[in-house]
């Protein structure tokens, strides 16, 4: 099996991170990390994800010419998931839908932490058209760039702590890392929040392989 993460922005090294954290939750299953060097360096707010889609839907030859068996979205914004699902060979999902539908299962309502609040209004709106309305005890933004998450380290972390421990206060049961450069501070904030964490590039691996 062959799955295929599709980061929608131009770093490099996220696309290395989300890949290194698919192939730990789906061991002996092929993940490629494909990075998009035509969208922004990083999808913050609707108007970098609109910048992002037309590179991704680019890579679609590309991508059922290397017979992948499914196309994640590793952006927790889930940029273009209408049109590449439309257009794609093989099923698409986003980390950010993959992971609440995984919340959705846990006992009590789910939180979701992310960056910047301009992410927030994306981030709502995809929990409604995903039906986790009720689910869903809110989407907080932790204050912090995507690229400074990405780069981690104790202050970083410490506020991510107190974004998920807000959450946690707000009524919710597990919290939803809602940023793919989440992925490999999710053992760390574990650990020092206490709480139950989800990380979508992990939920997306386990339901794209159910999918394919």
């Amino acid at each position: 099996m062959r799955l295929l993460y599709l980061n929608p922005n131009s770093t490099g090294s996220m696309t290395d991170g989300i890949v290194t954290a698919a192939r730990q939750a789906v061991p002996g299953v092929e993940v490629l990390g494909w990075t998009n060097h035509d969208g922004p360096p990083a999808i913050q707010g609707p108007q970098d994800g609109a910048r992002a889609v037309s590179g991704l839907l680019s890579r679609l030859p590309e991508a059922r010419a290397a017979g992948v068996d499914a196309i994640v979205i590793a952006c927790f914004d889930d940029t273009g998931l209408e049109q590449l699902r439309a257009e794609a060979h093989c099923p698409v999902i986003g980390i950010g839908q993959a992971a609440m539908a995984v919340a959705a299962l846990h006992r009590g309502r789910f939180g979701i932490v992310t960056t910047l609040d301009v992410s927030v209004p994306v981030i709502e709106t995809n929990v409604t058209a995903y039906g986790h309305r009720a689910a869903c005890a809110g989407v907080l933004a932790s204050g912090l760039p995507v690229l400074e998450v990405e780069a981690g380290g104790a202050a970083v972390e410490a506020q991510l702590v107190r974004t998920i421990l807000r959450s946690r206060d707000n009524g919710a049961e597990v919290i939803v890392l809602g940023c793919a450069g989440m992925s490999r501070l999710k053992a760390p904030l574990a650990r020092q929040s206490g709480a139950t964490l989800l990380d979508g590039v992990q939920c997306s691996a386990h339901l794209a392989c159910a999918l394919a």
